[in-house]
């Protein structure tokens, strides 16, 4: 039997169908959904930058962000398969996920230096060896027996010194002599706006050499679909390229949409200060790119930790618990420069 030719019409209609079908295949997008572990802020610029100016995009991904807040636990939904990617704040939690076995890991690190520090109000110590003699250091429960058991085991402080902190900074406010735990890019702003400025000392500036703004995923990811974190991890290195060097107006209209209660100004201010402090764009960062991981620092931090007695010998492991697979390959070094 002869089939009829197809028509001239016909059969252009089918090259065009057979064109848009390989556009739309070669522009499927993996989706995947990366949480935060607070409400949207400037520290998480790079983040949103990507999301905002379409660097994401480029690379394949459609990516939601999810914001953390005192009543969202993204935590559990990371191993639980809700969630692909999650910012955690620094490397005891990922130690401690190798102690409980939990089956994650840590594939990049966007602030080279930890924001968390102590804050005195202005001069009334002269350095931080000093602040082991303040009477009051208000510090979290959560870090009671994190980095208070380094402070306490490597520079002296004592838990008779120990008061709570409720993240309100009022008791901070009206003892002068009291020390407070901060973020630098947080409460050193909270309380400059209310008339009181600080003295700020990074833990990372006393040996406290954790890194911040880490990026964890499911080790099952890694093994299956390391294409896919690859593409996230450098994604998110040019956005936070993008966001410190480029425009940052992307990034921040869309901060402001997820998190209503910040404005301009702060979030300007809390921009300023991370880059004051070369949080994200230093050390490694310079010569290997954002996001960079040394893995014998990484292992120095997990000794010291064992050394003030957060852990037992042998009880965590710093090579389950973060990989330098994804980093350190020079991704947007040349554009910052």
């Amino acid at each position: 039997m002869n089939l009829p030719r197809l028509s001239r019409s016909v059969r252009s209609f089918a090259a065009c169908a057979l064109v848009l079908g390989s556009a739309t295949a070669a522009l499927a997008q993996d989706k995947v959904t990366f949480a935060t572990n607070w409400r949207a802020q400037a520290t998480h610029g790079g983040f949103f930058q990507a999301v905002a100016d379409g660097t994401y995009r480029k690379y394949g991904l459609e990516v939601e962000i999810q914001q953390g807040g005192p009543q969202v636990n993204n935590r559990a939904m990371l191993p639980a398969g809700r969630i692909d990617f999650l910012m955690t704040g620094g490397l005891l939690t990922a130690l401690e996920n190798t102690r409980n076995k939990v089956p994650t890991v840590i594939v990049a690190a966007y602030f080279q230096k930890d924001p968390t520090a102590l804050i005195a109000h202005k001069g009334e110590y002269k350095n931080f060896a000093e602040l082991k003699n303040a009477k009051s250091v208000f510090i979290a429960k959560s870090n009671q027996f994190g980095f208070w058991q380094w402070l306490k085991a490597e520079h002296g402080f004592s838990d008779e010194q120990f008061k709570p902190y409720t993240f309100n900074i009022g008791p901070f406010m009206v003892d002068k002599k009291s020390v407070q735990q901060a973020f630098a890019t947080s409460e050193v702003l909270y309380a400059r706006d209310q008339g009181t400025e600080v003295d700020v000392f990074l833990l990372a500036d006393q040996g406290y050499n954790t890194y911040g703004n880490l990026i964890e995923t499911r080790t099952e990811l890694v093994k299956n679909k390391p294409d896919l974190v690859q593409r996230f991890v450098d994604a998110s290195t040019i956005g936070w390229n993008n966001f410190l060097y480029g425009d940052p107006k992307p990034g921040l209209d869309l901060i402001k949409k997820f998190n209503p209660d910040v404005n301009d100004a702060k979030l300007a201010a809390e921009r300023e200060q991370m880059i004051r402090l070369d949080l994200v764009d230093s050390g490694d960062a310079k010569t290997k790119g954002i996001g960079a991981i040394d893995m014998p620092r990484v292992r120095d931090f997990a000794a010291r930790m064992v050394k003030a007695g957060i852990y037992k010998p042998g009880e965590v492991d710093a090579d389950l618990a973060v990989t330098d697979r994804f980093v350190n390959k020079g991704v947007g070094v040349k554009a910052a420069k």
